[in-house]
């Protein structure tokens, strides 16, 4: 079983892709096994990917890696770089943007050459969707197959959050570690999934060590500006020719499910799988399901045979 911990293979690499920052990782499996790098969204850590589920991976003969994006987690944050106003940015003014979503595939770039792969599978949630999404359009021969869980392609008319059902959530508390722990497990259960069980005491225990790892009001803000900066990614998905799943909830809230049949309709040959009563997450209950959709994909993108 792989420990519920991060005392094992956490490793840092440094001065990675153009802009030259630490990212944190973790390797789970045999190293000779297919690579899978675990894309997260705005704000989560790389721990948001839980461990049954890399492990999940592991004994389907793959390599997951999982990360903390910048300016989350334990990687480089741009603590220096002028406040984001994402209320301007949702208005179209986009100004305060600090980089982009090609800045951070860049990031995942200089990750797989720091970990020496010529290439590797990418899944990505959400905003992790949409960074393997830009991967894929801007280094298609570093991506031997795409899986986009919960994301959508940048288009405004899809996958837009239901601020009415979601409005209530508020911003986190900034200098109190159980404020933090309570609003996270609040919100959760908010954008979660009505028709699986929601772990109360996981969703606070990873809270708990999200807060301990960094509780950087100002990351997650900068991250949603570059999303908006970056735009559509439609007619450069057309074109994309990876071998692709894409994965999403029918009761999504954060996401519309929408942006998941939009993503699937752009890719050439994309599968499309919809699941009822999964929200924004990723439910206990559908990790093996989840693990055998992406190691079907990996097995017919490489060709041979992936437990």
């Amino acid at each position: 079983m792989i420990p519920e911990n991060e005392a094992i293979a956490v490793k840092k690499a440094s001065s990675v892709g153009p802009s030259r920052i630490d990212i944190v990782y973790q390797c789970f499996g045999d190293p000779a096994a297919p690579p899978v790098l675990l894309l997260m969204g705005g704000g989560a850590q790389m721990i948001a990917w839980p461990e049954g589920f890399c492990e999940a991976l592991v004994v389907r003969g793959l390599q997951p890696i999982r990360f903390d994006n910048r300016d989350t987690g334990l990687s480089t944050h741009f603590t220096d770089a002028p406040e984001p106003d994402l209320y301007a940015a949702m208005a179209g003014d986009v100004s305060s943007a600090t980089y982009t979503l090609s800045d951070m595939a860049a990031d995942t770039i200089g990750l797989l050459d720091a970990l020496g792969f010529d290439s590797a599978h990418l899944v990505g949630a959400s905003m992790g969707g949409m960074i393997a999404q830009t991967v894929a359009i801007e280094y298609p021969e570093r991506v031997r197959s795409l899986t986009s869980m919960m994301s959508t392609t940048g288009d405004k008319s899809v996958g837009q959050p239901d601020f009415a059902s979601l409005g209530h959530i508020g911003a986190p508390p900034q200098d109190d570690r159980q404020g933090f722990i309570i609003w996270q497990v609040q919100a959760l259960k908010a954008i979660g999934s009505p028709g699986y069980p929601f772990d109360e005491a996981a969703a606070a225990e990873r809270a708990g060590r999200s807060w301990d790892r960094d509780h950087d009001p100002l990351g997650m803000l900068r991250q949603s500006v570059a999303v908006l900066k970056s735009g559509d990614r439609t007619d450069k998905l057309r074109r994309v020719r990876t071998p692709t799943l894409v994965i999403h909830g029918a009761a999504d809230k954060m996401c519309d499910v929408s942006g998941g049949r939009a993503t699937a309709a752009a890719i050439p040959g994309a599968e499309l799988a919809i699941y009822e009563g999964m929200g924004h997450g990723l439910p206990q209950a559908l990790w093996t399901d989840f693990a055998n959709r992406i190691a079907d994909l990996i097995r017919r993108a490489e060709g041979i045979g992936i437990r």
